[in-house]
Formats: structure tokens, sequence, C-alpha cells
């Protein structure tokens, strides 16, 4: 026999599925009490079936294993979701990094034009009071 339990989330109830690989022709008490599906909307719970037909057992058994399947995937789409959202708030973190990381290098381009332009006119003002120095040296009467 084998027995499987898990649980969706905590505020949910766990899912506890039994069933065994050899075929009996009835299904134990135990067995059927073991089998539910509290997650599973009620017209794709598994239906009893009818003990005296092994038919219906197996159908019973192939609609458990379908629903135990089911409900593996809606888990699995949960946790991709929670996925997707963590990558779109981390692109949304990226994005604004993205914007301002642009800001600060058209910030930088600005200031360093700037820079650059006082640079040449302090060249420009040096230049001119050098000359102007060595006028005022070359002028008869000054010390």
């Amino acid at each position: 026999m084998i027995t499987s339990t898990r649980r969706v989330s905590p505020d949910k109830p766990e899912v506890r599925i039994a069933f065994s690989l050899d075929e009996p022709k009835e299904l134990k008490d135990d067995e059927l009490l073991l089998t539910s599906f509290p997650g599973l909307e009620q017209q794709l719970q598994p239906v009893l079936p009818c003990q005296s037909l092994r038919e219906s057992v197996q159908v019973y058994r192939d609609h458990c294993k379908m629903a135990t399947e089911f409900h593996q995937v809606k888990i699995e789409i949960a946790q991709l979701e929670d996925r997707k959202r963590e990558l779109i708030a981390e692109l949304v973190e990226d994005e604004t990094a993205s914007m301002e990381i642009a800001r600060l290098e058209e910030e930088f381009r600005v200031l360093a034009e700037e820079n650059h332009t006082l640079v040449t006119v302090h060249s420009e003002r040096s230049q001119q009071l050098e000359t102007l120095r060595v006028l005022s040296q070359k002028r008869p009467g000054s010390s």
C-alpha cells in the first residue's frame, strides 16, 4: 500500500491518498477513508465505487490517481505563479536601477562638460593674468 500526504499551504487541510499496486477486487474501508480530496471541487471528487464491480473499483482508482495529479499540478501552478511574481518584482527593480543609472550617466556627462569648460576658462584666465604681469613689468615706471 502506498500512502501520500501533502499539505498545500498552512491554512488548507492536508490531502491523504492511499492505493495499492496489486489489484484486489474490493477496496478496504481504511482505503476509502484515506482517499479524500478536500481541495478538489465537488463535481471533480471521485465517486465511491460499486464494490462488486471490478471496473468500478478500477475507475475509482484511476479517478483518484488523476485527482492526485491534478492536485499536484495545482500546487506547481501556485509555485510557478509565486516565482513569476518574484521575477516581475526583480524586473521592476532592474528597470528602476537602469533608469537611475541612465540619469546618473547623463548627470555625469553634463558635469564633465561643465568641468571641461571651467578648466578651459581657468587656463585662458591664467594666461591672460601672466600676460598682464609681463606687460606691467615692461612698463616704464613700474616696479
